[in-house]
């Protein structure tokens, strides 16, 4: 054999080998262009269900609670206040800590009923 002939079969060779990855990479008809993306999906769908769904609930309710606050409600403030409604404003409410000790606070300060659990625990509890 001479020189040429091992070098043309030599590229032979490697032509074929590099068709043979080739073909093996690329799938054959039949494959979704969108089977990638059905594991990012999930992912989010995970999320969505484990996350956020349950913090949107949790929020409805503090956000319910906080509207359906009035005068004379006994509460606790998220300082560990104990008071007394006397005068509820759109943001602010007006709370009575001692007798005739009156402090002006902002509603998303108020936790939950005095003597109940809060309204929204502590995430991290």
């Amino acid at each position: 054999m001479s020189m040429n002939n091992l070098t043309v079969h030599l590229l032979d060779l490697e032509l074929a080998e590099s068709s043979f990855i080739l073909a093996m990479a690329t799938p054959q008809g039949g494959g979704s262009p969108f089977a990638p993306l059905i594991p990012l999906v999930l992912m989010i769908g995970i999320f969505y269900f484990i996350i956020v769904l349950p913090m949107r609930r949790r929020q409805k309710k503090v956000q319910e609670f906080l509207t359906a606050l009035k005068v004379g409600d006994q509460v606790v403030t998220s300082g560990g206040l104990h008071a007394d409604i006397t005068r509820v404003n759109e943001k602010t409410l007006q709370i009575e800590i001692a007798e005739r000790v009156r402090v002006d606070i902002a509603r998303s300060a108020i936790v939950g009923y005095k003597g109940q659990e809060p309204v929204a625990p502590a995430s991290g509890s």
